[in-house]
Parts: structure tokens; sequence; C-alpha cells
């Protein structure tokens, strides 16, 4: 699963909750249901969420204070040089933080 497969599967749990709003904006999409058979539905799609440091790239501030709505892993890429001049590739989970739109402010 791609960290945003992960991170939506993520949001819409969080609306299901009521921790995260919706858009107004919808999706069709095609669900299991109990019984095994796939069935067509529409759905809202929750509020974005992102970690401090991509908030930081989009030109916001996490307010001070603010407790993350989430923390769940993600993945993590990192290479690093060997001595021998080859690269060492890895891919880990990370726990990291998300925060929702209401708790971020425009960095001035």
């Amino acid at each position: 699963m791609t960290n945003e497969q992960i991170i939506m599967n993520e949001r819409f749990h969080l609306m299901e909750k009521g921790i995260l709003k919706g858009t107004g904006k919808f999706i069709k999409a095609l669900i299991i249901n109990s019984e095994g058979i796939e069935e067509e539905m529409v759905i809202e799609i929750p509020e974005e969420i992102h970690t401090y440091g991509h908030w930081r790239e989009l030109g916001y501030q996490v307010q001070k204070g603010q407790k993350a709505v989430a923390k769940f892993g993600v993945w993590k890429y990192t290479e690093k040089e060997k001595e021998n001049g080859e690269k060492d590739k890895r891919m880990f989970i990370k726990h990291s933080a998300f925060f929702a739109p209401n708790q971020v402010e425009v960095i001035e």
C-alpha cells in the first residue's frame, strides 16, 4: 500500500469518527459489502491531513499547543552511500503525526 493510500484510508476513518469534516466534494467508489458483492457508492472526500513538515512546505504553521489528530505509520525511503560508492536503499515504516486544516495558520 502506498503512503497516499494509507493517508486516504486514515482520512476516511477520521471523518467517520467525526474528527475531520467533509470537503463537499464526492467520488464514486466500488465497495465490497458484507455479503461479498460489489456496490458502487458515492462518498464525500474528507479534509486533508499533513505532517508538521508538509504543512510548513505548503506555507502553514501548526498552531502552538495543537495535538495531532492522528499518528500512524507511513513508508520512509532512505538512501545511504556505502564506502565502496554503492548506495544502500531502504524502506521502512515510520510513525508520523498528522494535523488537520483547522490546526494551522498561514505563515506571514
